[in-house]
């Protein structure tokens, strides 16, 4: 198969599974919580509704709030390009390594908290300061892990670094070991999930990315939801690049190798959201003045293991 069908084939592969991830997720937590599980499919149903909904627009909203949903879709899917899901051989992902995808990140996250407080309400621009306040923390952070990795294998492309940890033995690393504590923390804080925020709340005092987004309807809604299961989408796929490479079809390779490649992709997302799901279960949400030791708690582990690397090479 030729690298350019590839490339289009995993962010397709990443659009249509992100539903289904963030879905998954709300199942296992409906279970450890003695509940009654929603649809596995209950995320698409949501988007297909918002999409046939009416688009309600605030009398003062600017071009910035209405174009806000359409950039956000579009960093999380050219995010999508550049992490590798299925293979390795990404063409897209030649022109932008993992500290442009932080980059990336970041711009979206200024893009929906501009919009936020495009409208002048109280609760858009409590979200929105919270939003930059985690943000602000959380992107050092990923950005030691993504150090640590990159040290490594020698290059801030995460194909080149799934590849080289892929081909090492495998046998748990005290320096990945602490970057990659410090990367679901950093997950569980980009992606406001416990015990940062709450994705199922409403609570004025507590949310965060539901407070951003209170505003928006229609199909501008479904874009920014589905954006944000995109985004868990590849968090995860993050993650398996850089600690859990083992699955990925190198270049060059066949149908049946990406359809090898795309079954363990599923595996993966099945047991990283239980994980989640669990994580989630056990934890309690954090104050949100307790939020920035979390982060500096995740920041200093991943400076750790980096310094474990430079200093004793492991």
């Amino acid at each position: 198969m030729s690298a350019a069908l590839v490339q289009v084939l995993a962010v397709m592969l990443a659009i249509a599974l992100a539903p289904l991830f963030l879905g998954w997720v709300n199942c296992c937590r409906a279970w450890l919580s003695n509940r009654s599980a929603p649809p596995l499919a209950q995320p698409y149903r949501a988007l297909r509704k918002l999409f046939g909904k009416e688009l309600v627009l605030a009398e003062h909203a600017s071009t910035l709030f209405r174009r806000t949903p359409y950039l956000l879709f579009g960093a999380m899917a050219t995010a999508a390009a550049i992490v590798p899901t299925v293979g390795t051989d990404l063409p897209f992902a030649r022109a932008a390594d993992a500290i442009a995808l932080v980059g990336l990140f970041a711009a979206a996250r200024v893009s929906i908290s501009l919009a936020a407080m495009d409208v002048g309400t109280a609760f858009g621009s409590l979200g929105a300061r919270r939003e930059m306040m985690v943000g602000f923390l959380a992107e050092p952070a990923l950005l030691m892990v993504i150090f640590t990795a990159s040290m490594i294998a020698g290059s801030t492309a995460l194909p080149t670094i799934a590849e080289t940890i892929a081909g090492r033995e495998l046998a748990i690393t005290p320096s990945l070991a602490f970057a990659g504590v410090a990367f679901v923390m950093v997950l569980l804080a980009e992606n406001a999930r416990i015990p940062i925020d709450n994705p199922s709340t409403h609570l004025e005092l507590t949310m965060i990315h539901e407070a951003m987004v209170l505003e928006y309807s229609g199909r501008h809604l479904a874009l920014v939801e589905w954006a944000a299961a995109l985004k868990l989408f590849n968090y995860a796929c993050i993650g398996f690049a850089l600690f859990l490479p083992w699955g990925l079809a190198p270049a060059g390779a066949g149908a049946g190798a990406l359809l090898l490649a795309a079954a363990w992709l599923v595996a993966k997302l099945a047991l990283v959201g239980a994980g989640l799901a669990l994580i989630e279960t056990l934890s309690a949400k954090l104050r949100i003045f307790r939020a920035p030791e979390f982060l500096v708690t995740a920041f200093l582990l991943a400076v750790l293991g980096l310094l474990v690397h430079l200093l004793l090479g492991s």
